[in-house]
């Protein structure tokens, strides 16, 4: 990515370190250092980093529910994590790219995906 300086520079804009955008809410999405480091952000209509990436290729990337909560992480080394969590908001369960694995995933909890038949017919189940 062509760091903010350098089209600065080009167009003949002054500046000085460190470059900070904001978006309209006042949230961080880019800064750049006289080292010639960069990191941008993208986030959610909430203000919630949904991604971030830095000058020297790393990445890190968020899903969130309804409510904020991360559902979903992802880094540019490999490691994920997802979670899920119950009404009231307090996690139920966790699984890591490692293996590391707590709690009982919602799926295992429901009937969600099992076969039921009424008068001869298949129907595949949902949870609501």
């Amino acid at each position: 990515m062509k760091r903010l300086s350098e089209t600065y520079k080009e167009l003949g804009i002054a500046f000085t370190f460190p470059i900070e955008i904001r978006n309209a809410k006042g949230y961080l999405t880019y800064c750049e250092g006289s080292d010639d480091s960069w990191c941008k952000w993208e986030l959610d209509e909430k203000g919630n980093t949904t991604y971030c990436e830095y000058s020297d290729g790393f990445w890190y990337k968020w899903e969130r529910d309804g409510n904020g909560n991360i559902t979903y992480f992802e880094n540019s080394d490999g490691y994920s994590c997802k979670y899920e969590y119950d009404a009231d908001g307090i996690e139920t369960y966790y699984e890591n790219s490692k293996g590391t694995k707590r709690g009982t995933p919602r799926l295992a909890k429901t009937c969600e995906g099992k076969i039921a038949v009424f008068d001869g017919i298949k129907y595949k189940l949902q949870a609501l």
